[in-house]
């Protein structure tokens, strides 16, 4: 049984949270990769916007400032990161609600989001945390709503390939690695599951997905 309290944080241990934002940013140039999730997105003005693990709230407030009449949920399962977040919300002055929970059990109603996306999250998740987190982003998303997705995924070159051989020693990304993300997505029941893109960082190759219910 999954509880709140056995959730792992971003970066393995509590103490470290203070830096994910730091480490993210300097060696993985999230601005870059987020910001083409956010362009890929195709947000309008009235819609409503589901970020699925939104860590320390980064994406969630980029996609607020760039949409400031879209409205933004962002949800994830480790209060002290949710804390982070709602503090630079808060500084920011933009109003967004974040909310504990677990993505593979969305406190949300059906048919209720016109996009959800996430970042960086499904490779932190079990095969079977993975497969229910994409059945209820299927069931929050209203008809012909959209999932948009960057993560880890299959080696661009040979430079990325020996990376993720590093990479699999540590984190649950071998069903990404070997481009089976998208088989995930699909069995959920989504009309239309693609591959959009990836991009190369300097622990391996990310792969953007775009779904639509």
């Amino acid at each position: 049984m999954h509880t709140i309290e056995s959730y792992i944080p971003a970066l393995r241990y509590r103490w470290l949270t203070p830096l994910y934002d730091p480490l993210v940013t300097r060696f993985m140039h999230e601005e870059v990769f987020k910001e083409r999730l956010i362009t890929q997105a195709g947000l309008k003005p009235g819609m409503h916007l589901l970020d699925v693990g939104c860590g320390t709230g980064t994406l969630a407030l980029m996609i607020k400032r760039a949409y400031p009449q879209v409205e933004v949920s962002g949800l994830d399962a480790d209060p002290e990161i949710l804390k982070l977040a709602r503090k630079k919300a808060t500084h920011a002055g933009l109003d967004i609600t974040f909310d504990q929970g677990m993505a593979y059990s969305l406190p949300y109603a059906e048919n209720y989001f016109d996009r959800t996306v996430s970042s960086m999250v499904m490779h932190h998740l079990t095969r079977e945390d993975r497969t229910k987190t994409f059945r209820e982003i299927h069931r929050v998303l209203r008809l012909e709503g959209e999932l948009h997705l960057v993560d880890f995924g299959p080696p661009s070159n040979i430079y990325m390939r020996l990376s993720s051989m590093v990479l699999r020693r540590f984190e649950e990304v071998d069903d990404n690695i070997n481009g089976k993300l998208i088989e995930f997505i699909r069995s959920a029941g989504f009309a239309l599951a693609i591959q959009t893109g990836h991009y190369d960082t300097l622990f391996g190759t990310l792969t953007f997905y775009k779904a639509i219910k």
